[in-house]
């Protein structure tokens, strides 16, 4: 009987490893409707960012990132948010750019990922597990000290 407690024991750390659970702060839900409604893929200095060139886009973008902050409020709203399940949201809401990702520039493909960084702020996600960067150059770093990257 102890020996099968010690495999189940081992096995549920094994499975748990990696994740962190992420409680979602109160006004969470409040800010992901203040994201969905802003405007994007507009100028804004604060990001030096001067908008996207062709404006036939922002609709098409737009309704990419919002699809992102909606993936997000699920996780936030479901039983066990870990890092790990907001990082696949991510992975997923990357995939969603692969049909137009050689009509972005590299501004607009920064600005795409100022906009999941600005959803990992909602919900105090510290790193996107490399997504972001493989998103932005193709490749990934080993896991490192809590980045955003």
């Amino acid at each position: 009987m102890n020996k099968y407690l010690l495999i189940l024991l081992i096995s549920l750390s094994f499975s748990a490893c990696g994740q962190t659970v992420i409680k979602t702060p109160e006004n969470a839900m409040s800010k992901f409707e203040e994201f969905k409604n802003k405007e994007k893929f507009v100028e804004e200095n604060a990001f030096f960012y001067p908008g996207i060139a062709d404006p036939k886009m922002r609709p098409i973008l737009k309704e990419k990132i919002n699809k992102a902050a909606d993936d997000f409020k699920a996780v936030a709203e479901s039983q066990n948010p870990t890092d790990k399940k907001y990082q696949d949201m991510i992975e997923l809401g990357l995939s969603r750019f692969s049909d137009v990702y050689m009509d972005l520039d590299t501004e607009d493909r920064e600005r795409v990922c100022t906009y999941f960084e600005e959803l990992m702020d909602i919900v105090g996600l510290e790193s996107s597990g490399g997504h972001l960067m493989k998103f932005m150059y193709g490749f990934s770093l080993p896991e490192s000290s809590g980045t955003k990257e």
